[in-house]
Order: C-alpha cells, then structure tokens, then sequence
C-alpha cells in the first residue's frame, strides 16, 4: 500500500499481465514507484508511453529493448532511462526480471 515502509516481496500479490509478464507493485508513495516485472523468454512488453519518468534496472535475464525508435539488447546490470512520454517497449530474449521505478507513481497499478 501507498507509503508502506517495509514491503516484503512474499507478501505482494502477483499480478499476471498475460503473455509471460508478471508484475509485482512494490514500495512506492505519490511521488516514487518501484515494480518488479518478471518475464518469460518471447514475453513482449508493447511499445507505449506514459506521462511518468522511468528507469529500468535489468536483474535478470536479456532484453531487446527499443526506445523512441532505437533498438538495443540489455542485460543484468543494465539501465535504461525513459523520459515522459517517450516510446518504449521491450522482448524478452532470456527469461528475467525487469525492476521499473517510476516518478510520480502510476497510479493505474494500483
């Protein structure tokens, strides 16, 4: 829940976003979000945009990821930043997680 201090990972629901992706909602307040994304190899995050800043960490796993129009392949250690409304996707090449913190919240995880 919103400004929870301590969020266990055992303790969120996972939610399944179809396709391969799983997403779990982690910490997060009005102004900051962190969500773990779990992928299985050919889960496809479509391309989108949103009014957020976002940066994704690669825990896991290789990603093909494309970013307004420019396409490169990440893996663990990796980070990608997403500026508000710039278009983004992703596919997964090698099963993996993906950790999203957004500013502010997306209030539509929710």
């Amino acid at each position: 829940m919103i400004n929870d201090r301590w969020v266990f990972h055992d303790d969120v629901t996972p939610q399944d976003q179809g396709n391969g992706v799983i997403r779990r909602v982690l910490a997060y307040s009005k102004d900051l979000m962190c969500v773990e994304n779990t992928f299985e190899k050919g889960a496809v995050g479509a391309l989108h945009h949103h009014p957020h800043t976002q940066i994704t960490y690669v825990v896991s796993g290789v990603f093909e990821f494309e970013i307004d129009g420019v396409k490169k392949t990440v893996r663990a250690g990796d980070t990608m930043l997403k500026t508000d409304s710039v278009e983004h996707g992703c596919v997964c090449l090698e099963a993996g997680i993906l950790l999203d913190i957004f500013n502010p919240m997306r209030e539509d995880f929710v």
